[in-house]
């Protein structure tokens, strides 16, 4: 993935035009000079269109942009001219402009009747294949904290930007934004490549806005490198900047500090290579014969060497169990591995190839066999083996997320149905919820699959 920063500055730019500040002087005397911020992507997918965007710099252009990305209508984000400027090249090829409704109801005037122009609205939590040229990239839609509870109905609207590039590689493009939790944006736990992250009003705190400044930018940064957003070898660039920041020397020094560069207008950011390194976790949910371990075998279809951890025992003296388990493996490639084992936290550090691991439910039965559960509950232990259970369980969750290889995980969804008439049954039903949320917390994508269709879960906006 290749994105260039056609623009890194503020509405006003920085230095501002009317402006003699010292920060503005200063800016200006090292002859540098910010636009209003905007990206390209592989030179395909344009990410906002401001003022300055069709005045772009000697030797660069915009003839192979098949995509759009708004992420919200304000002027410095959105000059919809652009689109007109286009219009007089008669150009064959479509163009999609993507964006909230506000972004583009503001577009739709400046195209006329026999356009190659289509508009895509958007709001959060979609998700939306990009076909270019190249191959498909995919956008994922995500909220952005901006409003600022005055009616604004355009600052309200916006969204913020994940964009997976078509050779894997993917940004983060979060401004305009004040504080967030990944978690509620449904932000990924693997390392992204590259976050161009919101820094406008530096030492200004008192500006009551939308947006991040000094003091709430680290919380925010932090916030993703805890939540695996950010890792070792992303690259988080401060963007959207003002002359509310100190000179450019000195705001380099203190992001240094955080992890965060700052780049000049029109610098490069290359990832070639660091895609392919990103491993990525995927839950599948599902009822019984629902289809869910055959969509979990899909997903790593393309693999060649891949570990299948088997979490249900041979049963030997079960022929129906044996039945199942060889029907299971007949339909694997014959270059997969078979693993039988229930001590997936051991198989999960120590991978080196892609693991399918079907299923969870099977997991947690051993687990409850193991600390002798259900005698317990018998013996009226019901909150002591929910207590012993926890560890083992956040275990788990934990190993997903340092996994250093791909893993598509099975498990049961058993929450749908009656309440179980008998104490086990409430047991493992309470205890199997709990290990398919922490898991699920744990992973990059969670997809239900029902009657053998299956649906992409988005993460629940609560705390507890």
């Amino acid at each position: 993935m290749q994105v260039i920063l056609l623009g890194t500055g503020s509405a006003d730019g920085w230095p501002n035009p009317f402006c003699r500040c010292d920060s503005c002087e200063a800016e200006r005397s090292a002859g540098r000079s910010r636009r209003p911020s905007a990206a390209l992507v592989d030179g395909r997918i344009l990410i906002d269109a401001g003022p300055t965007v069709p005045h772009l710099p000697a030797g660069l252009d915009l003839a192979d942009v098949e995509h759009i990305l708004l992420t919200h209508g304000h002027p410095d984000h959105l000059h919809p001219a652009l689109l007109l400027s286009r219009e007089w090249t008669q150009p064959a090829r479509t163009l999609h402009v993507w964006g909230p409704a506000g972004a583009i109801d503001l577009c739709r005037d400046w195209v006329g009747p026999d356009t190659t122009v289509e508009f895509h609205v958007l709001a959060p939590g979609q998700r939306s294949t990009l076909d270019t040229a190249d191959g498909p990239a995919q956008v994922h839609v995500l909220p952005a904290s901006h409003g600022h509870g005055n009616g604004d109905t355009l600052a309200d609207e916006a969204v913020l930007y994940l964009v997976t590039a078509v050779d894997g590689a993917r940004l983060f493009y979060a401004t305009d934004t004040g504080p967030f939790a990944p978690a509620m944006c449904g932000l990924p736990r693997s390392p992204v490549d590259v976050v161009l992250l919101d820094a406008t009003f530096g030492d200004t705190l008192d500006h009551g806005t939308g947006h991040l400044d000094l003091a709430t930018l680290p919380g925010v940064v932090a916030s993703l490198r805890g939540h695996g957003t950010v890792g070792p070898e992303t690259r988080v660039v401060a963007t959207h900047l003002s002359h509310h920041n100190p000179p450019t020397p000195q705001l380099r020094s203190r992001l240094a500090s955080i992890g965060v560069e700052v780049l000049d207008d029109v610098s490069v950011i290359d990832t070639a290579g660091s895609a392919a390194a990103r491993p990525t976790s995927t839950l599948i949910l599902g009822g019984a014969r629902s289809g869910k371990s055959r969509h979990a075998e899909s997903l790593l279809a393309t693999a060649r060497d891949v570990t299948y951890v088997a979490t249900g025992g041979t049963r030997d003296d079960d022929p129906e169990w044996r039945a199942r388990v060889d029907a299971h493996r007949r339909r694997r490639p014959a270059s997969w591995s078979t693993l039988e084992s229930t001590d997936l936290v051991s198989v999960l550090d120590t991978a080196s190839r892609p693991i399918l691991i079907d299923c969870l439910a099977l997991w947690l039965t051993a687990q409850l066999d193991g600390h002798d559960a259900w005698q317990r509950l018998d013996d009226g232990e019901w909150s002591e083996v929910l207590d012993d259970l926890q560890p083992t369980i956040d275990a788990l969750g934990d190993a997903v997320r340092r996994c250093p290889v791909d893993v598509v995980l099975v498990s049961n969804e058993v929450g749908m149905g009656v309440v179980p008439a008998t104490a086990s049954g409430r047991l493992f039903q309470d205890l199997l919820g709990h290990t398919n949320r922490v898991v699920a917390d744990a992973c990059d994508d969670v997809l239900l699959v029902v009657a053998g269709r299956t649906v992409t879960l988005e993460r629940a906006d609560v705390t507890t």
